[in-house]
């Protein structure tokens, strides 16, 4: 590239979408094409589900969340389907700063949180193709009981009337389109003469 015009920071992408809408294998799929991507693990309270893999979030008691909001080590936090939820602010930043592309994927109020904290952050909502599909999706799961499941779509209809403050909408019906989809957002974003 010439001088001058080479991207010393990397870009900050936030992806949102309800409980059972795919983020996950989306996200899996993009990283294959992207070796500076950098997916941020998200610090919960919640307990791990039987099967999910190491590291697919870092699981902490509550206590342990209060020190990390108390000593502001959290770039944003919330409280989502009766558990807590942060992304850690120092690793965030320093991936950032070393010209890294950070991928978070928050709620939807932790996604507003982190557009106030930093507003150059690209805002991305996933969608399932429709309610009765998400539906489909959390009960074959077969991970959480029916209290659960039927939080998880009530929430869901609040949380899919907030897409339209995100800067992009992809609809996860068959994830390789999705992963396509997504991948064009990134490529287009670093493509931008202004940020």
């Amino acid at each position: 590239m010439l001088d001058g015009l080479t991207q010393a920071r990397g870009l900050l992408f936030v992806v949102s979408g309800p409980s059972g809408s795919g983020k996950d294998t989306v996200l899996e799929e993009v990283e294959k094409f992207f070796p500076n991507l950098w997916r941020c693990v998200t610090t919960t309270t919640r307990a791990r589900r039987e099967g999910e893999p190491e590291g697919s979030y870092s699981f902490v008691s509550e206590a342990e969340f209060r020190c990390l909001v108390d000593s502001d080590q959290l770039l944003e936090h919330a409280v989502v389907h009766g558990n807590y939820y942060g992304t850690p602010r120092k690793p965030v930043l320093d991936q950032l700063d070393e010209g890294r592309d950070v991928v978070l994927k928050i709620d939807v109020q932790g996604a507003a949180s982190v557009k106030r904290a930093m507003p150059d952050a690209i805002m991305i909502f996933i969608v399932p193709p429709s309610f009765a599909v998400l539906e489909q999706r959390l009960r074959g799961r077969g991970t959480d009981p029916e209290d659960v499941v039927q939080r998880r779509l009530a929430d869901a209809r609040g949380e899919v009337s907030l897409a339209s403050s995100y800067d992009y909408i992809v609809c996860n019906d068959h994830v390789a389109d999705a992963a396509d989809r997504l991948r064009s957002i990134i490529v287009a974003e670093h493509c931008k003469v202004v940020r």
